[in-house]
C-alpha cells in the first residue's frame, strides 16, 4: 500500500503544482526552459504512474474491504463511464462540448473516479479513485483563480464533436469488451 500511496503523492503532486503554487511553477518553467521543464515533469509523472500501477497491483493481492457495493451500482457505474472517452476526445478536438464544459478532461476524470468508487469497495480502490476524484474537484475549483495555459489541440471545428463522440464511444466499447480485461485483469461485463 505504501508504494500506491507514494505513486499517488508523486503523480498527483506533480499535477498539483499549479494548484498549490502557480508562481513557483512559472519560475521553474522560466528557469529550466520549456523542454527541460516538460521533460522533468513528464519523468516525475511517469515515475508516479509506474508506482501507482505497481502499488495498486500489489495491494490487490492483499485486499482490505471497506464496503461492499450492491450489484446494481455496477450498472450505474457502466452508465457513468459512457461519456468518459468522448470527454477525453473533446479535450483535444474542441467544439461545443469543450465550450460548454470548459475542461472536459477534468469532467472525464471525475466521472471515471466516481464510477469506479461506486463499483469497488476495497481500500486500494478507495485510495486510487478517491484521490483522483478529490484532485479533479480541487483542480477544477482552482482554475477559477488562475490563468489558464493553452492546451495544444486541433483547430476548433463543427465536426470535432462528432469525432469526439464517435471516437470516444468506440474506445469505450473496446475498453468494456476487451481492453479492460487485458490491461487490468478485470472484465467489466
Amino acid at each position: 500500500m505504501t508504494t500506491l500511496i507514494a505513486g499517488l503523492i508523486l503523480f498527483l503532486g506533480v499535477h498539483s503544482l499549479s494548484i498549490i503554487n502557480e508562481p513557483l511553477r512559472n519560475r521553474l518553467h522560466a528557469s529550466l526552459g520549456e523542454a527541460a521543464f516538460k521533460g522533468l515533469y513528464s519523468l516525475a509523472s511517469l515515475a508516479g504512474l509506474l508506482l501507482i500501477i505497481w502499488g495498486y497491483g500489489a495491494a490487490r493481492l492483499d485486499p482490505t474491504v471497506i464496503y461492499t457495493p450492491p450489484g446494481w451500482l455496477r450498472h450505474l457505474s457502466m452508465l457513468l463511464l459512457v461519456p468518459v472517452f468522448p470527454l477525453l476526445f473533446a479535450t483535444y478536438f474542441p467544439g461545443k462540448i469543450k465550450d460548454k464544459l470548459g475542461h472536459p478532461m477534468l469532467a472525464a476524470v471525475k466521472l471515471w473516479a466516481l464510477a469506479h468508487l461506486l463499483a469497488n469497495g476495497m481500500l486500494h480502490d478507495v485510495l486510487l479513485f478517491g484521490s483522483f476524484l478529490a484532485w479533479a474537484v480541487v483542480d477544477r475549483i482552482s482554475m477559477k483563480r488562475r490563468t489558464q495555459r493553452p492546451i495544444t489541440t486541433l483547430p476548433a471545428n463543427k465536426a470535432n464533436d462528432a469525432i469526439a463522440v464517435i471516437g470516444g464511444l468506440g474506445v469505450y466499447v473496446v475498453m468494456v469488451l476487451w481492453a479492460h480485461q487485458w490491461l487490468f485483469g478485470v472484465a467489466p461485463v
